[in-house]
């Protein structure tokens, strides 16, 4: 099951544009300055991150010289002057910038809440100031019925998006939001670490629960997800991409299958199952053939996703991994992998 989403309407929204991308050393960031250096001709793109280290990594591996059009801005989505200066002559702006380990933001909170939710505040008001024209944020599914803080900063962000395009008022910058579950093989997925302990020698993996669902995306689906959300928006909306399920211990045994299981328990803060559209959320749902789009509520936002052959979704709908229609095998999960 590998699931493309058509990015062919972006080059028209891409294609000699100024983008930045905040976050933009990260693994989704990389990725997507990676594909757009590849197959569209973008005027200007900006790598925003506080990273040096990265950013000087990120540059010699993309061969800084052969993309006239790419550069790197050092900074934070907590400081809006540089935020300001940074979107200058900016187009599109697309937010993967985060503190996004559960553990991490529980133990500080506050730190968390600068980041994630003031950044967005920050990035909404310098995408306004400077006149951007669209602005994409990636949330996650942790944000729909938040259990943790790193959920509920996201929410709280996901609100601020929206909203933005109040504050911005009519003919002003576009803000939407797109929301997806687990990334396979990013830095941080449990991928990664069920490999490293089979190389390792190790005796069992630690699974939390048998039981325990996630949905998954390959990095490349995300970017192609969050292309072809752009010429979509036309602001307040979440898109939801229709992704696969697979239980946690079925991907160990996938990876690793002659190890046994080591059951440790669901650390604080996780949900035995995720959800990407809670059961009030699907009130203001349509669906596409390929995605879900949660339209903004009734005022505070003046539009609605430029998408055909959308229906509402069904009285009491609720998108989550333990009741998902589409599941993963083994072979599809191998496939996935190499495909990251």
């Amino acid at each position: 099951m590998t699931r493309e989403f058509a990015t062919n309407a972006a080059a028209a929204e891409i294609d000699g544009k100024g983008i930045l991308i905040t976050g933009g050393t990260g693994s989704f960031g990389r990725r997507m300055a990676e594909i757009l250096l590849a197959r569209h001709a973008p005027r200007r793109l900006v790598v925003f991150s506080r990273d040096e280290f990265k950013q000087i990594e990120m540059e010699r591996g993309l061969a800084a010289g052969e993309h006239q059009a790419l550069r790197y801005f050092i900074g934070d989505v907590r400081d809006r002057d540089r935020l300001r200066m940074a979107m200058r002559d900016i187009d599109i702006v697309i937010h993967a910038a985060a503190l996004k380990h559960v553990p991490t933001a529980e133990y500080n909170p506050i730190e968390c809440i600068h980041t994630n939710v003031l950044g967005a505040e920050n990035v909404i008001q310098a995408a306004i100031d400077a006149g951007v024209e669209k602005v994409i944020a990636l949330s996650t599914d942790k944000a729909a019925s938040p259990v943790n803080l790193y959920g509920a900063s996201k929410l709280a962000a996901d609100k601020l998006f929206v909203a933005g395009n109040a504050l911005a008022g009519a003919g002003g910058t576009r803000f939407s939001v797109v929301r997806y579950g687990n990334v396979v093989g990013s830095r941080g997925s449990v991928v990664p670490l069920f490999r490293r302990l089979a190389a390792e020698g190790a005796d069992a993996l630690p699974i939390t629960d048998p039981r325990m669902t996630r949905f998954w995306i390959t990095l490349g689906q995300g970017v192609d997800f969050v292309l072809s959300c752009l010429p979509a928006m036309t602001g307040g909306e979440i898109f939801v991409p229709k992704i696969p399920s697979m239980r946690v211990a079925d991907l160990a045994r996938c990876l690793a299958p002659d190890l046994p299981h080591r059951i440790v328990g669901i650390r604080p803060g996780e949900k035995l199952h995720e959800v990407l559209i809670t059961e009030d959320d699907s009130r203001t749902t349509v669906a596409a053939h390929d995605r879900y789009v949660i339209q903004p509520p009734f005022g505070l936002a003046g539009g609605s996703a430029a998408l055909p052959d959308t229906e509402p979704a069904p009285e009491g709908f609720r998108y989550a991994s333990d009741i998902n229609e589409e599941w993963l095998d083994e072979a599809q999960m191998h496939r996935l992998i190499e495909a990251a």
